[in-house]
């Protein structure tokens, strides 16, 4: 039972194909057997009407052939007679050479004859038997004054009973010295180009003078070659060797009607090619013909019509029903099933489309929850977030507008919905340090901690990216808002163990609420990520949306657009502020500092655009025009007889940047500055930032030969740690400690141990913050080798800097003033 079942389907099909193979291959042949009726009896009336004509075509063709095979063997040989070798070895009688090439040429042609002559007639070269046999034939072939117009020739001839057709070409160097003769043997090739071409055979017969004529090439038969023989002599047309009129040949075969073309008439020798045309194919009458086929026409139209449209309805029907089943389905609608349509093929198509239909939407509702679903956390994503947040923007408009606010008051669901933004503190370190896969693990765990805290099924809990998260509250007011955003801060400020690592990390959180910040759910999203931005910049844990921040941040972006062209229009400038050794009161060299003269904003302040500026990378393009304008300014010191130091503070970003030392030795070799004239400042902060790069390009700076400083020293995260793998030759000790060094016995402490580190790692030690006269003793009895301050000299346009280090006097202190305890001195 089940075998029986198993080849239902097929038998199936089989049987649809053959209904269909029976009724139209049974009108086929039905029709195809009264055509064939008609036509014949339509033939056998005008065959002999169309026997000229017939005739006419087979003898255009046949001279057509031969006319193609004399331009090929022509062109040949005379490619042949044009190639210098050819003609050398002519020229010289080489036997062996000329008869190497005309076998190769007679072999690639497909040439029977190949004869080189000189010009008396003399066999030079040939092949063996045909050339032997051909020279009788040459006083025939060859002008008998050969000059350097002599023509190409072409001609039948008979060589040893075998017709050929041959070409002359002369051999030139520059004047004739040679015949070259290349003959075709006309064979069964060419009787078998005129059978396909015309349905015709040809028999070519030749005679020498009066003598008798003979065949020399056809495909007929013994028995048809005597009967065509002994008819053709006693016919008229012999005589002549020549006739347009048709001659009748009765051959064994049945009736032929022939057609004589003259091929060869020049001295002695006559061919000829009889065309034969089988009578029963001549053809019949057109008028009867045509009307014949009319009437099948007719017939058959009638007949395949109806037999169409039987047929056409059958299969259509159900075809037509699945077309439109499948535009819903093109249309997103899997919902409407296919109904089934019989055991047949079209029944197996319809069970087909049903099947489809349903992968189809398995797979749709698959890669929808792919679309809104982040795949490491399972939480919804960014693109669902935002359908959210517009649904729920909207619920709230509409339920302002349908409900009076006292009634909402009543119910105790206010009409407003929050959005809190949060990221994580230290994320990217822990990445780098425990690597991406505990980094996975963590935000893993911190998926399900919010999971955890957010409770309502109808709020959404989203990853939108990277470490960044976020939380819709559906229905919720400022104080529900920053309650979670509480709760969250708590839970994440525990400790969390990932596999055998305790991971400490923090967030920022920002906070938005629907309609009092924001018109619209993209809006409100923004707000509460500028919310979030402030929150991290000022690291208070958590901060609500106020328009300030709106307004600060177009003021950003006007200021970014408004920096870019700061740099255009040559409004940044170069300013320096001196470094003094405080042994010698010498001025060593100075800092280099960037200002803004903004046109409308005057001269702006560098807190007000560096850090913006290193925020959104445009760090990059200050750090350049810095670096220019710094060497520039010290080859101008050079020229007017100056050797100082220039710093230069360089950012984060810089140091990440692997092109930046390949162009700041452009710059050097450009201004011809020495590299150990130039110090690079950086802060542990900036390093800590990649610290692999970053160590990679300090050290590509100092085998260059540039000085390296750690600036603001005191105030990283690993100071030490890193201190020992830097490549540095300065510290700089941060300002917050020496200026309260002579209040704070501990700042001060901290600046002995500072230098006496400094100078047993090797290092000199520059003091920043120096402000008033009673520092310079002091930081000069810890042996500190430099300071810089407002005390010595407040930051100056760079053009100034020259007159100011004429008027500098070494300042008179009193040397035996130390106002702190000894001790720490």
């Amino acid at each position: 039972m089940s075998d029986s079942l198993a080849l239902t389907p097929n038998h199936t099909r089989r049987s649809l194909a053959l209904r269909i193979v029976v009724v139209f291959l049974g009108l086929l042949l039905a029709v195809q057997a009264m055509s064939f009726a008609l036509i014949r009896h339509s033939i056998d009336d005008s065959a002999r009407a169309n026997q000229n004509e017939t005739l006419d075509h087979g003898e255009q063709v046949f001279l057509r052939l031969l006319r193609q095979n004399a331009d090929h063997l022509v062109e040949s040989t005379r490619l042949l007679a044009a190639d210098y070798g050819f003609r050398s070895a002519t020229a010289r009688g080489d036997r062996a050479a000329l008869a190497s090439t005309l076998a190769e040429h007679g072999e690639r042609l497909g040439a029977g004859l190949a004869v080189v002559v000189d010009t008396h007639l003399r066999l030079k070269a040939g092949t063996e038997d045909a050339a032997i046999d051909a020279l009788p034939l040459l006083h025939t072939l060859v002008p008998p004054n050969p000059n350097l117009d002599s023509p190409v020739t072409t001609r039948i001839v008979q060589v040893a009973e075998q017709p050929y057709q041959v070409a002359v070409v002369p051999v030139k160097a520059p004047f004739v010295i040679g015949w070259v003769v290349m003959g075709l043997k006309l064979d069964e090739r060419l009787l078998n180009d005129m059978r396909q071409l015309t349905g015709m055979d040809v028999a070519i017969l030749t005679r020498s003078g009066n003598g008798s004529w003979r065949v020399t090439l056809t495909a007929l038969r013994a028995d048809q070659i005597r009967a065509l023989s002994q008819q053709w002599s006693a016919a008229p047309a012999a005589a002549s060797a020549h006739s347009d009129s048709p001659t009748l040949f009765k051959l064994p075969s049945g009736d032929y009607i022939g057609r004589v073309v003259s091929i060869e008439s020049r001295g002695a020798e006559q061919s000829v090619a009889v065309l034969l045309r089988p009578v029963d194919d001549a053809g019949a009458s057109y008028q009867r013909l045509q009307l014949g086929v009319l009437i099948l026409t007719v017939f058959s139209v009638l007949v395949f019509a109806i037999g169409s449209m039987l047929t056409a309805r059958r299969i259509t029907t159900p075809i037509t029903t699945l077309t439109k089943l499948a535009r819903k389905l093109a249309g997103g609608d899997y919902d409407a099933p296919v109904p089934s349509h019989g055991s047949d093929e079209i029944g197996e198509l319809a069970d087909a489309f049903e099947t489809m239909r349903q992968a189809v939407r398995e797979r749709e509702d698959e890669i929808r929850r792919q679309g809104f679903i982040d795949a490491l956390t399972q939480l919804p994503n960014r693109a669902q977030f935002n359908a959210d947040l517009r649904k729920w923007t909207s619920h709230v408009d509409q339920t302002r507008q349908s409900v009076a606010p006292e009634s909402n008051a009543t119910t105790g669901e206010p009409a407003q919905c929050a959005v809190l933004m949060l990221d994580l503190d230290r994320f990217k370190h822990v990445n780098d340090v425990l690597g991406h896969e505990t980094g996975d693990q963590l935000l893993k765990q911190v998926a399900t901690l919010l999971r955890n805290l957010v409770t309502d099924p109808d709020d959404t809990v989203a990853r939108l990216g990277g470490d960044e998260f976020a939380v819709l509250l559906h229905a919720s007011d400022l104080s529900a808002a920053q309650e979670l955003a509480r709760r969250i801060q708590t839970a994440l400020e525990k400790p969390l163990l990932l596999g055998d690592q305790t991971v400490d990390v923090g967030t920022g959180i920002g906070i938005a609420l629907y309609p009092e910040h924001a018109a619209d759910a993209m809006t409100l999203k923004r707000r509460a990520e500028m919310a979030l931005y402030k929150a991290k910049q000022t690291q208070t844990g958590t901060v609500v949306f106020n328009p300030d921040l709106d307004v600060r941040a177009k003021e950003a972006l006007t200021l970014l657009g408004e920096l870019r062209q700061a740099i255009e229009q040559d409004q940044l400038r170069l300013y320096l502020q001196p470094k003094v050794s405080l042994a010698t009161g010498e001025v060593t060299g100075a800092e280099a500092l960037v200002r803004w003269q903004h046109p409308q904003r005057g001269l702006v302040p560098p807190m007000q655009f560096i850090p913006f500026a290193e925020q959104t990378g445009f760090i990059r393009n200050i750090t350049a025009w810095l670096l220019e304008a710094s060497a520039r300014t010290w080859r101008q010191w050079a020229e007017q007889g100056l050797r100082l130091q220039l710093s230069l503070n360089l950012s984060a970003r810089d140091l990440i940047d692997h092109e930046l030392p390949d162009k700041l030795s452009a710059i050097l070799e450009k201004h011809g500055v020495p590299p150990h004239r130039l110090y690079i400042e950086i802060t542990e902060s900036s390093i800590m930032d990649d610290p692999q790069r970053a160590l990679q390009t300090l050290d590509r700076f100092h085998k260059m030969g540039l000085m390296l400083a750690i600036d603001d020293f005191g105030t990283g995260y690993s100071s030490l740690a890193y201190l020992k793998r830097l490549p540095v030759d300065e510290l700089k000790i941060d300002k917050t400690f020496v200026m309260n060094m002579q209040r704070d016995e501990q700042d001060a402490k901290i600046v002995r141990s500072t230098i006496d580190l400094a100078h047993n790692l090797g290092l000199k030690v520059v003091a920043e913050g120096l402000e008033d006269e009673q520092a310079w003793p002091l930081l000069k009895a810890l042996s500190c080798d430099q300071a810089q301050g407002y005390w010595i000299a407040r930051p100056m346009p760079a053009s100034d800097f020259p007159s100011w280090l004429d008027d500098w006097v070494r300042p008179r202190v009193d040397h035996t003033f130390l106002p702190l305890d000894a001790a720490v001195v």
